[in-house]
């Protein structure tokens, strides 16, 4: 048997609605801990995720000065200052790309959890469903 599960079988009708304030707090202790645990974890993530993002805009900062050295070497026909500006430029924009999907991944996972309005609402739904199937 599960722990901290009894078998109410036995038990008198009384006996069941008085333990019904009780079980009712536990469930609302517990929904406003699930709420508080999700709270937490959601603006962790969400944090993170910025984070990734002003990396990525840091790189891109940085991207724009790479690129008017490319067009100033480029303009100026020597080979190898235009082809090093262009590597350095390449690097950059793939750091870019990098950081930004990172920070995106972390905001999916931060929609794709289940927040504590739709656990309370999946609650309600299971005893509504539990009291239609006794009639």
């Amino acid at each position: 048997m599960p722990r901290g599960y009894r078998d109410r079988a036995d038990d008198s009708l009384l006996t069941l609605l008085g333990d019904l304030p009780e079980l009712v707090t536990n469930l609302v202790k517990a929904e406003i801990d699930s709420a508080k645990a999700w709270i937490s974890k959601t603006a962790k993530d969400a944090g993170i995720g910025s984070v990734w993002f002003l990396v990525a805009l840091f790189f891109l900062f940085w991207a724009v000065p790479v690129i008017l050295v490319f067009a100033i070497a480029g303009l100026s026909s020597w080979w190898p200052v235009w082809l090093s500006a262009l590597a350095v430029f390449g690097i950059l924009i793939v750091a870019v790309l990098l950081f930004a999907l990172l920070g995106i991944l972390k905001f999916r996972k931060v929609l794709r959890r289940q927040n504590p309005a739709q656990a309370v609402a999946q609650d309600i739904r299971i005893v509504k469903e539990a009291g239609d199937d006794e009639f």
